[in-house]
């Protein structure tokens, strides 16, 4: 460019940034925090910081945080234009980990950053987080919209979300007291939740499956963009009335990369893998791509998307509690004795 032909002077719109985007896009965002408030909820959005107080009711809270992502299952999203229910999935990636030390989700908050900002995009992925605030009772008082020109492809954006709960010292589940003779109880599944995308996309790649195939009674393209199950009241509402000795999440690493996570050396899990029936689509994976069945299990959640770690005489009572609050729950194995090379063992 000759030094004749540069502009007098550049602006945020010169390098691809719409501010007046932006400013419509917090109108949007407003009202779906407003339906997420709860007790503690002490400002509105539009702060450089948020504010919240913890409950009253707690005595001695330890405050638990928690940040993830919904990885590559973004990408699908992008592929299909649907984008109203990864929201859901960002939370429940977040409150689903505070929630298996016992904490009572109090406040999210998000990131959102793309190329250029597409406000009607924007807006169902703000409303499915609003829809995740509400299932979790936790209040979304703030965040972050970036627009980075450059950064991301047309049409594509990041995701990143952080929680933070509270839980009374006294009650703060750790696994500390999984003993031998405790039962698991596993909570089902709505799908592949927000793990094992990479593989789930490059067989759908490689074997150019068409998103209209049926499977399970249901287009794929709906199976794989099924959101997160929320695990919180559920879970919540089982510490109520029995003294639950652990939770394990079932993300990335599947069963035996999660549930050993809450096991004390001296004990090893033993799972019935009888005791479920896998969800069509991972059945179709495995047979579609031939994908070995520990390979299954290590990178998906496989169907079982909580397992809860309970003492034998507490079964029953987990299992309807469970029930009454909507949860598929079933018994899927127990706690034995002795430390083991492998933690846990699929049977």
């Amino acid at each position: 460019m000759a030094q004749s032909d540069k502009p007098e002077s550049l602006s945020y719109r010169d390098a691809g940034v719409d501010i007046d985007a932006g400013d419509a896009f917090i109108d949007v965002i407003k009202p779906v925090a407003k339906r997420t408030q709860r007790e503690g909820c002490i400002s509105g959005l539009g702060g450089f910081g948020a504010l919240f107080q913890v409950p009253q009711n707690y005595k001695e809270p330890i405050l638990v945080s928690g940040t993830d992502g919904v990885g590559t299952k973004l990408k699908l999203a992008f592929d299909l234009n649907k984008h109203d229910t990864i929201g859901i999935d960002l939370v429940a990636m977040c409150v689903n980990d505070v929630i298996v030390q016992g904490a009572e989700p109090l406040f999210f908050l998000d990131y959102f950053a793309t190329g250029k900002l597409t406000p009607e995009v924007a807006a169902q992925v703000v409303e499915g987080i609003g829809e995740g605030c509400v299932q979790a009772n936790a209040a979304l008082i703030g965040g972050e919209t970036a627009e980075m020109p450059g950064m991301y492809k047309s049409g594509e954006y990041d995701l990143a979300g952080f929680c933070v709960g509270a839980v009374e010292k006294a009650d703060i589940i750790d696994g500390s007291k999984v003993k031998a003779g405790d039962k698991l109880i596993g909570l089902a599944s709505t799908g592949a939740h927000s793990n094992g995308y990479s593989l789930i996309r490059k067989v759908i790649d490689t074997y150019e499956v068409p998103m209209d195939t049926v499977i399970g009674g249901k287009p794929l393209a709906e199976a794989v963009l099924a959101p997160t199950k929320i695990y919180v009241r559920s879970a919540l509402e089982l510490q109520k009335h029995v003294d639950v000795h652990a939770l394990a999440h079932i993300t990335g690493g599947g069963i035996p990369g999660n549930l050993n996570r809450v096991l004390p050396d001296n004990c090893h899990a033993v799972v019935d893998e009888s005791s479920w029936q896998w969800p069509e689509l991972f059945t179709w994976m495995m047979n579609t791509a031939n994908i070995e069945r520990y390979e299954m299990y290590r990178t998906f959640n496989c169907g079982v998307g909580m397992i809860i770690v309970v003492g034998a005489d507490d079964v029953e009572q987990s299992l309807e509690i469970l029930s009454q609050a909507g949860e598929t729950a079933f018994l899927v194995g127990e706690i034995k004795g002795g430390s083991s090379e492998q933690q846990v063992h699929i049977v």
